[in-house]
Formats: structure tokens, C-alpha cells, sequence
């Protein structure tokens, strides 16, 4: 069976060759970067490699990166880590915000410190999808101790304000977490520009293996307390055995993710327009629910005009992978939280429709999706009953 035309890459991307490369090398050569001898010399090496290569991509400094099983441990650490810390340090600020359009990665460790005795703000967003920034400051105040906006979100692709945040975050003194899994690769960042205190990354997100993701934690931030507790490693913010051929897949992807920036910016800005006329071409209806917002580069956001999404991407999946909303709550009857913070009641937000075109792709495959789509979208309206003229 001929493999999907793959359109889903806010859920993950293709591992790229150098990725591929870098981790068959180190599986060929096993060791353990705590062991006193040549093989274990040799993975340490290769994990501050990677280390450096990561922090490069965000422009940190290797000795700020913590490797985490992904930027969902990655926030956990970042906002219940802090939390702890603060706790132990005798800090008496206890509120928490964050963006109503946050992953549930973020989310629920809010939810978690509230049950502790810590108070959490939702910030609204706009009918776009930004963050409302006058709404967001008028949240903050002298009790905040940590607020987090993620950089790029993972439906509607929207990138975030996150240095106009950080900064009035930094103005009443808190401190500025943001999840950039679904940026890091695909925009450039700097976390000395951006200013803020801690990042969550994730590899498979910018063409990586899984299973492997980092937080970076600023120099002059509060370490977090550990979550797990083990052999000291990673400044015993993380310990643990580091999965060095993950980490070195990592570094790999992140160096040519670095290096390829500024290609992959007008590619993917290519591809998207490519689709997205072929799609209007063969009056295919849609509007972008991100108006006017500035998205990541090969990203659309679609509410499609009485078509049914979960349907359409069920009668397309043998020839197109599409998805509806995010991938880490598939399966879930309950209304996108994100589509429900902008506005879209529940029977609009059936309709929408997520597309991320990857760096590997060509005009012509994702000219071919948009006619699958169409085609599949015309025998499911006239499965339905519609009258065709």
C-alpha cells in the first residue's frame, strides 16, 4: 500500500538523515557516559556535543540545557519543579498564568500546584489565536511566581508574543517559562531576545527521534527542584542514565534544523500557498481561523465549509494524514480547548482541520493531497445526500 501523502507535522515530523545517522553510529558503539572507561569517555562526549549543539539552536549556553524525555517532562519540570523550589526557598508568591490556549502539558501541571494552594490565571487570546497582551498584563502582579506562553501553538500554528510577555512578567518581578516544542526548528529563537528564564523543547518536533526533549534553564534563573531522584546527573535536576544515541539524534537535528532555517522558512511558506490555492482552484471551500496572525511557516489552521473534519480526514487516510486537533488528547470527545479560546462554538470547531507541509516535501505532493482532499470531501457530501448539479 503506498505510504499517505503526510500532512500532520504539528504531531510529529520525519526523522532527518543526519538524525538517523548520528543514532545508528552511537547504537553501533555502546556506553554509558557515567562509566570510567573509553566506551563511556566516548558517550559523554557525544552528549556534550549534543548538548552544544541544542543550546546553539536557541542560542544558550550548553550548561543551560537539561535533557528531558520530551517538552512534556520538560514543562512539568518547569512549572512543578519552580513551584518546589519556591516552596523550599520560603518565596511567598503563589499564583501561576497561563495562556488559555497552553498544550495540556502546561496546563495541567497548573492544575496540579492550584490543588497545592497555588492560585492559576488564565490569560485569554483573540480571535486569531494571540495572546490579548492588555488582558495578560492586567493578570499580573507581585504574587506572580511563574507564567508561561508558549512560543508557537500547536493547532493553529500562531506564534506567540512571548518577549512583550516576558517583559511584563519581568516588570512585577515573576519569572517566564515558554513551550516551544512546536517552534524550535521552524522560527528562530533566542532566549537572550525572547528574555525569558525557561524553555521546553522537544526533538521529533523539529525532525528528531522521540523520546527525547530538553529545558532550558537561564544561568541566573532558580534551578527546579527535581522531580524524579536518582544518581545526580544533570546537576540532579534530571538524573538519570542520558539516552546518548537520542541525544545525539537530537543534537543532529538541531544543527541542521540551525543551518537550514532560512531555507525551510521559504519552503515551507511555499508549500502551504502551493496547497492552499489548489485547494480554492477546485472550489474547495475554507477560511483560515488564524486571520491575519503570523503562523509558522507551513502551517494553515482550516475551517472547512460544511464538511465534517473528523470525517474527511478518515475518508482521506489512505492517501492524505490529516488530524483535527492536537495528537496527545486524540480520542477525546470533549471540544478543543484552543478553538474553544477563540471563539468557535462547538459545531464550527468540527470543522476545522490542521496542516503542517514538511521540509522533505514537494510542490507536487502536496498539490496531490489538496485533490485527495477535495475528492474524498465530494464522496463524503455525497454520502450525506447533497445534490450535485
Amino acid at each position: 500500500m503506498a505510504v499517505p501523502i503526510y500532512l500532520d507535522g504539528f504531531a510529529t515530523l520525519p526523522l532527518c538523515p543526519e538524525a538517523r545517522s548520528a543514532i545508528l553510529s552511537v547504537w553501533d558503539h555502546p556506553g554509558n557516559a557515567g562509566s570510567p572507561n573509553a566506551a563511556g569517555e566516548r558517550a559523554a562526549g557525544i552528549i556534550a556535543d549534543g548538548r552544544a549543539d541544542v543550546a546553539a539552536l536557541i542560542g544558550a549556553a550548553s550548561g543551560e540545557i537539561i535533557f528531558t524525555s520530551g517538552a512534556t517532562e520538560a514543562n512539568n519540570l518547569a512549572l512543578l519543579g519552580v513551584a518546589q523550589s519556591a516552596v523550599r526557598s520560603g518565596f511567598d508568591r503563589k499564583r501561576i498564568v497561563v495562556s488559555a490556549v497552553e498544550h495540556k502539558a502546561v496546563l495541567e501541571p497548573a492544575r496540579i500546584l492550584q490543588k497545592q494552594g497555588f492560585s492559576v490565571s488564565i490569560a485569554p487570546v483573540d480571535r486569531e489565536g494571540r495572546l490579548d497582551l492588555a488582558a495578560f498584563q492586567a493578570l499580573l502582579g507581585n504574587d506572580v511566581l511563574i507564567a508561561s506562553v508558549m512560543l508557537v501553538n500547536n493547532e493553529t500554528g500562531v506564534i506567540q508574543p512571548v518577549a512583550e510577555a516576558a517583559a511584563l512578567v519581568h516588570a512585577v518581578g515573576g519569572l517566564m517559562h515558554s513551550d516551544a516544542a512546536q517552534a524550535a526548528g521552524k522560527i528562530a529563537i533566542d532566549v537572550l531576545d525572547l528574555d525569558i528564564d525557561y524553555l521546553s523543547l522537544s526533538a521529533h518536533k523539529c525532525y528528531g527521534p522521540m523520546g527525547v526533549g530538553a529545558l532550558y534553564v537561564g544561568a541566573h534563573a532558580p534551578k527546579p527542584m527535581p522531580l524524579v531522584h536518582g544518581g545526580g546527573q544533570q546537576y540532579a535536576v534530571r538524573p538519570g542514565t542520558e539516552p546518548v544515541a537520542l541525544i545525539a539524534g537530537f543534537g543532529a537535528a538541531a544543527k541542521v534544523a540551525r543551518s537550514r532555517l532560512e531555507g525551510d522558512d521559504c519552503h515551507g511558506r511555499l508549500l502551504i500557498s502551493k496547497l492552499l490555492e489548489r485547494l480554492a482552484s477546485r472550489q474547495f471551500r475554507f477560511s483560515r481561523i488564524t486571520g491575519d496572525a503570523a503562523v509558522v511557516p507551513g502551517s494553515a489552521a482550516l475551517q472547512l465549509a460544511d464538511i465534517d473534519a473528523d470525517q474527511l480526514c478518515a475518508k482521506v487516510a489512505r492517501d492524505v494524514s490529516l488530524s483535527t486537533g492536537s495528537a496527545c488528547t486524540s480520542g477525546q470527545i470533549k471540544q478543543s480547548h484552543v478553538l474553544e479560546a477563540i471563539g468557535l462554538s462547538e459545531d464550527d470547531a468540527r470543522h476545522v482541520i490542521r496542516i503542517f507541509c514538511h521540509r522533505y516535501q514537494n510542490v507536487d505532493e502536496v498539490e496531490a493531497a489538496a485533490d485527495r482532499i477535495v475528492a474524498a470531501a465530494d464522496q463524503s457530501r455525497l454520502a450525506a445526500g447533497e445534490v450535485r448539479q
